[in-house]
Order: structure tokens, then C-alpha cells, then sequence
């Protein structure tokens, strides 16, 4: 298990540059299954999400380049089943091999997926995912490890209606749909800035898709489509853990490549706590400007909303606000176990079952601790310290960066999930740090 012990207590300051969105970049991956041609994907990051996809579409027979600048190119032409044991021995934690189903069906007929894992967070369970593709014409048999699926007599388009728009569910309509027989209507479906990312791609490959304000998304299956080149929208989850860091260190950071239209809810959060930020042409820099920073209600929510992932690094910074800041995360009912650590390090947090900070959500009668009051500014203190999770695993991070004195984070690996090269840009950021393997 990897380690970093951490000397705290110094400013962040310097310049990060972004690759591709983590949340967009992997679903990319997938859909180059979906084409007869080779697919171009650039700025692709190097993390070990990243990597799953690549040996399971390797596995898939997808012949993969992948270039030092961040370019991808992915054939499709010789894919093949692969044996579901390399599947679940290559797939590790990784929920990606799910959104692998649509595009297998159409291009073999058949798909095998493992038992799947994926950050503990909150129910994201996969009997909802197998529900969207029998509407399709799925056939769905569950084996002792894992699940056979086939489609005998084709796929076709359906109607659906999303009790939530969840980004996973409306993923897997799209990369089965497209191709699918006729035409199919999804309602309630993720507009997220990464799902139109992805319907972008899909248009370059040929698919019919539009896009309605309700929150409807038709798609007219095509019977053919190519390969694509495109260039990944930047990793706004990313942006946001680095411009928490600047604040909850009184640091400056410059975030290369982040853009102002896909954060402007971020930004206004950041702005109300009392965060400065300077939009450029090529990125955003964000700092701490002096003073007291001001406690903040928050409640996360589906795009346009404030991101769930955007929460756990500023719970960082809002430690060291003026009064009680409220958290009410309506996306993952258990996205705050992070907290015990910074309780730990010296903050105040304190979790509730109830929905504090304006609407009830569903989560609200399910006995989850779903809200978080945080009380500052309080001193953090260097501890030892457990990731439990990427985004978490994050804040522990800018936590021990902020705190006084010595933290030691283990289980740092899981980190990498998601921030490339993260290491290497908190060196260029000036922290203080040693890693262990």
C-alpha cells in the first residue's frame, strides 16, 4: 500500500495543466468500439482508470496506440470476445466494463461483464443498467461470476424514462442506442458537460442524436458508423480539487486548460466563500486573496447544479471559514465518510440523516448521513490518515497540505484513479512530501 507522509503548513503556488475529463475519456474508449474505423481520442490522461478500459478493450481485440503527448488512436477492426476471467482479472475496481454491453451486443451479439466495484459511495446499482438493455432486446442470464448477456434477435430502439438522471444509465443508452433498430426516446436523461461530450463523439461517428431542454434525448439508430477524432473536454473535477487546494492552503494555483463556461456554478460557490479567480484564454487561476473566508450553503445536484464531486475538497477549505457552512448531497447518500479524518485533523463536522439546507431530496427518509454542518475556522493538525476513496482521497491530501506538521496518507494509489501525474504537480506546486511504495 502506497504512503506519502506530508510536511504541512505550505502555500500551493504554480501552474497545473489538465488533460481530458477522467468521467469522458473512458466512455470515449468504449464508443470507438461502436466504429468500423480507427478513432483518434487526444488528450487522453495517464490514469489507472485509463489503463482498465485500455486492457479490456485490448483484451476485446482493439489494437490500442497511445503516444506520449496524450493521444490515443483505438482499431476496432479485430474485435472478439474475450474470456470473462481476463475480464474481472483486468477490470479491478473499475465500474467502466459495464458501458461495454450495448456495443458489444451490436458488434458480437454477446457480452460478458464481472462483479463490479467502483468507489463507496452511495448505491449505483447495476440491475438498473441490465433493465435499459432488455428494453433493448437484452437477454440477461447471471452466472456465478458474473453476467452472460445476447441479443438473438437483434437490438432495438424503446421508449425510457430515468427516475434520476443518472450519468451512468444515460451513457449506457446512448452507446446502445445509436445503433439499435429504430428510434428510441430517453427521458430524464444526464445532460452533464461529459454526456454531451459524448454525444458529440457519437455525431462524429455517424449516430442521429438531439437533444430536447426537458431533458429528452432522441437518437435514430444507424446501421453503420466510423471512427472519430476528437479532443476530450478538460477535467473540471480536477480544476475544482486544485482551486480548493489554493484556497485551503492560501495558495495560487493556475489550472491550465479549465474553461469558464463548464465551472460557472463552481465559481460562484468559490466567489461566495471568499476565492479569487482570474479567467485567461488557456486556463483559470484561482488563490486565496487574504481575510476571512465565509461560510457557505451548499447543496450538491445534477448538471447545472453543484457537482457532487466538487464538494470533498472544499469541505477542506470551508474548515477554515467564518461560522457554520452546510453541506446537503442529494447525488451519493454516503459521500461523506471522508470527514472522520479531518475530524481527526482538528476539524468540526458533524453529519446528519436530515436534509439540511433547503429541499428535501430522496435520500431524506432513508436513515443516510447526507448532510454535513462545518464549523470555523478550526486548526488542522498533521495525522495518519487512510484514503478512502478518489475524491476523498484528495481531500485527505489538500487536508495534510493545509494541516500543521506531519500527516502520513496511506492507500494513496487510489488517487490516481482519476489525477494524473498528481505527484509530479504537487512538487511543481512547491509541497513538501515523500512517497513510499
Amino acid at each position: 500500500m502506497s504512503q506519502i507522509t506530508v510536511v504541512g503548513g505550505k502555500p500551493l503556488k504554480g501552474r497545473v495543466d489538465l488533460k481530458g475529463a477522467k468521467n469522458l475519456v473512458t466512455k470515449a474508449m468504449v464508443a470507438a468500439l461502436l466504429g468500423e474505423s480507427t478513432s483518434v481520442l487526444k488528450d487522453v490522461p495517464r490514469i489507472s482508470d485509463v489503463d482498465v478500459v485500455q486492457r479490456l478493450l485490448q483484451l476485446h481485440g482493439v489494437q490500442i496506440d497511445f503516444a506520449e503527448d496524450g493521444t490515443m488512436s483505438l482499431d476496432p477492426s479485430g474485435v472478439k470476445s474475450a474470456r470473462m476471467v481476463d475480464i474481472d482479472a483486468h477490470a479491478g475496481s473499475s465500474r467502466i466494463p459495464i458501458l461495454f454491453c450495448g456495443p458489444l451486443l451490436h458488434q458480437l451479439g454477446e457480452a460478458f461483464i464481472p462483479g463490479l466495484g467502483g468507489c463507496d459511495i452511495g448505491g449505483r446499482p447495476l440491475d438498473f443498467h441490465f433493465d435499459v438493455l432488455r428494453s433493448f432486446g437484452a437477454v440477461i442470464e447471471k452466472l456465478p461470476n458474473g453476467t452472460r448477456l445476447s441479443a438473438p434477435n437483434g437490438m432495438h430502439g424503446a421508449k425510457i424514462s430515468l427516475p434520476y438522471p443518472s450519468v451512468g444509465a444515460t451513457e449506457q443508452v446512448l452507446l446502445t442506442a445509436v445503433r439499435a433498430e429504430g428510434k428510441t426516446e430517453l427521458s430524464g436523461a444526464a445532460i452533464e458537460p461529459e454526456i454531451m461530450d459524448l454525444i458529440a463523439i457519437l455525431q462524429k461517428m455517424g449516430a442521429i442524436i438531439s437533444v430536447d431542454a426537458d431533458r429528452v434525448i432522441r437518437i435514430e439508430g444507424v446501421s453503420r458508423m466510423v471512427g472519430y477524432q476528437h479532443r476530450a473536454l478538460f477535467d473540471r473535477n480536477e480544476a475544482a480539487s486544485w482551486a480548493a487546494a489554493a484556497l485551503a492552503t492560501n495558495g495560487d494555483i493556475f489550472v491550465g486548460g479549465a474553461r469558464q463556461p463548464e465551472m460557472t456554478t463552481f465559481l460562484n460557490v468559490f466567489r461566495k466563500v471568499g476565492g479569487a479567480f482570474q479567467i485567461e484564454d488557456d486556463g483559470i487561476r484561482f488563490w486565496h486573496p487574504g481575510g476571512t473566508l465565509n461560510s457557505v450553503v451548499i447543496e450538491t445536484d445534477v448538471h447545472p447544479g453543484f457537482m457532487t464531486d466538487w464538494q470533498q475538497p472544499l469541505v477542506v477549505a470551508l474548515t477554515q471559514a467564518q461560522g457554520m457552512s452546510i453541506i446537503h448531497e442529494t447525488v451519493y447518500e454516503n459521500r461523506f465518510g471522508f470527514t472522520d479524518a479531518l475530524n481527526q485533523m482538528g476539524a468540526q463536522i458533524q453529519l446528519y440523516r436530515e436534509c439540511l439546507g433547503g429541499t428535501s431530496c430522496r435520500f431524506g427518509q432513508r436513515n443516510y448521513f447526507h448532510s454535513a454542518v462545518i464549523s470555523g475556522p478550526t486548526k488542522l493538525k498533521g495525522a495518519d490518515i487512510r484514503v478512502p476513496d478518489l475524491r476523498g482521497g484528495f481531500s485527505h491530501m489538500v487536508a495534510a497540505l493545509a494541516a500543521e506538521g506531519v500527516s502520513n496518507v496511506t492507500n494513496v494509489q487510489l488517487i490516481s484513479r482519476g489525477y494524473e501525474n498528481f505527484l509530479q504537480k504537487l512538487t511543481d506546486l512547491g509541497a513538501e512530501f515523500t512517497y513510499t511504495e
